[in-house]
């Protein structure tokens, strides 16, 4: 007779205190009824607006290439238009080994950690990131082991963390510093200055800054400073700065998962002998259709003038409320309230319109959570609907 021994199965405890994932907490709070009559929804930035007409007939032309497995770090001609892409909007010189094709930019935010977090830096290595946040910055920072720090970015830092607040003992043990801009959700740009600063922090204390720009193509008037023609102009370590940039938003193809990052050769080469082994390459088919994309300006262009004029409604709808900043860029409100949740909750109740509190972006620090007294807002919806949405919530919460 075979006896059977009790066991208890036993799990890693890296994620233990991950809270409830954004999406699924957003599900359970707004879970009641509503008195509306139509629902809109103003929670993820899931852009609306037409995608390139080109997107079609590219995937047909390529159809061969779902029969066969993708090139793993981008075809040839993906990674030209890529670099051709930089050249244009950056003026910026970079060779094809500077960059990585990626399936969707969360992949590489994430893997960045995975390939370049040393596990010892003066003890336990530490990730920075702001907060609030993109939330794959976390789960990175864990993931390797390191120290997630938590930075504020908020209406006293500029909406931008202030990183050279950080104690020396911190600096010294930093291996990486996650930073958004335009900023995900307040819609801030980090100007040059910004950007000098930063950098020459990360030379000081010998970190590299992981610059997500997913944003960098929506914006008013002046095109975004990009971190890694900052770099080359300070002639920082080429290896200091490396950039992710997505077609999600630049060319409304969320559905797509394509984008890049760029930076030094080294850490490319890094990112791409993990991917060799571990990656999800983009299916050749729609590699094709990311490299039409990269090569065009015109649908950008299109595209950024519709964001323009959401912009315009905005500040008319709340040009004249006390706390409301107007975005430079990106296409999320960060609407000033007394509580997130309970503006949440009252607003899909009483109107029908979905949106998402500041505090499921953000980390509870001290007992202060920086995101609690806001929502923030999609601006992502055809102009009618986003303008009915936005005045829905004027009359709600601030009349």
């Amino acid at each position: 007779m075979i006896r059977r021994i009790e066991a208890v199965m036993v799990f890693p405890e890296r994620f233990s205190d991950l809270p409830a994932a954004t999406w699924p907490r957003l599900r359970a709070l707004l879970d009641v009824p509503t008195t509306a009559s139509e629902a809109i929804n103003m929670t993820i930035g899931e852009p609306r607006h037409a995608f390139p007409a080109f997107v079609g007939d590219i995937i047909a032309d390529n159809l061969a290439g779902f029969g066969k497995y993708p090139a793993n770090n981008g075809t040839d001609a993906h990674l030209k238009a890529i670099v051709g892409y930089i050249r244009r909007r950056y003026d910026l010189e970079i060779l094809p080994d500077q960059v990585l094709t990626l399936n969707g930019t969360r992949e590489g935010l994430y893997n960045a950690a995975m390939a370049l977090c040393p596990e010892v830096k003066n003890g336990r290595p530490v990730v920075l990131t702001p907060n609030p946040f993109y939330q794959v910055y976390a789960v990175a920072a864990l993931s390797v082991g390191a120290e997630p720090i938590y930075v504020p970015a908020t209406a006293e830092t500029g909406h931008l963390p202030d990183f050279h607040a950080l104690p020396e003992d911190v600096l010294n043990r930093t291996a990486l510093a996650y930073i958004c801009s335009p900023a995900n959700p307040q819609g801030v740009v980090a100007d040059g200055g910004y950007w000098r600063d930063l950098i020459n922090l990360a030379e000081k204390y010998d970190f590299k800054v992981l610059a997500d720009e997913c944003y960098a193509e929506i914006y008013r008037d002046t095109p975004p400073r990009g971190a890694l023609h900052v770099a080359r102009w300070m002639r920082a370590d080429p290896e200091r700065v490396m950039v992710f940039h997505s077609l999600s938003k630049r060319s409304n193809l969320p559905g797509l998962r394509s984008g890049f990052c760029a930076g030094g050769r080294n850490s490319i080469a890094r990112l791409r002998q993990l991917r060799a082994f571990a990656g999800a390459p983009l299916p050749e088919p729609l590699q094709a259709v990311a490299t039409a994309a990269w090569s065009d300006d015109a649908h950008v262009v299109e595209n950024r003038a519709l964001y323009a004029e959401k912009y315009v409604i905005a500040d008319e709808t709340f040009g004249d409320i006390p706390g409301y900043q107007s975005p430079q860029a990106g296409f999320f409100l960060w609407l000033p309230v007394d509580d997130g949740e309970e503006a949440a909750v009252r607003l899909w109740q009483e109107t029908g319109v979905r949106t998402l509190p500041g505090a499921y972006l953000s980390r509870e620090i001290g007992g202060q959570n920086p995101g609690k007294p806001y929502i923030r807002v999609a601006m992502v919806a055809p102009k009618e609907e986003m303008q009915r949405g936005l005045t829905l919530i004027r009359d709600c919460l601030y009349d």
